[in-house]
């Protein structure tokens, strides 16, 4: 069964930083399956943060986060982490982890058809606050 599990959210001040972390089960995060976490704030859609392909460890980031958050992977711990540097009020949102199969119709990479509609599996989320 896959599971993904977040954690490392909190309260922070603008210009601090946070790391979440996405522990996964059920599969190996260096197998074909792109990881991706998604943000979404109060009335907001859900959008689109950052990815990292399981196969070759490429990564995407949304523009609004470019230059201040890294993705990254420990394959031995299984688990997916997000380094948010910087953080803005704007960045305050539930978080969350989630993985598609490479495999998956519509999926190229980080890329897949329908964006979050697409995912696989779903972390149940970590709430990050910013206060100014």
């Amino acid at each position: 069964e896959v599971q993904l599990v977040e954690s490392g959210g909190g309260l922070v001040q603008a210009g601090g930083s946070l790391r979440l972390s996405c522990a996964a089960s059920g599969f190996t995060v260096d197998e074909d399956y792109a990881i991706h976490w998604f943000r979404q704030a109060p009335v907001k859609e859900r959008e689109g943060v950052s990815c990292i392909t399981g196969s070759d460890g490429n990564t995407d980031y949304a523009d609004p986060v470019k230059g201040r958050f890294t993705i990254s992977r420990d394959i031995a711990k299984n688990t997916v982490y997000l380094q948010m540097n910087k953080l803005k009020p704007e960045d305050t949102a539930v978080y969350y982890c989630a993985a598609v199969s490479a495999y998956s119709p519509g999926v190229y990479g980080c890329y897949t058809i329908g964006g979050y509609h697409g995912m696989d599996y779903w972390g149940k989320g970590t709430l990050v606050t910013v206060s100014s």
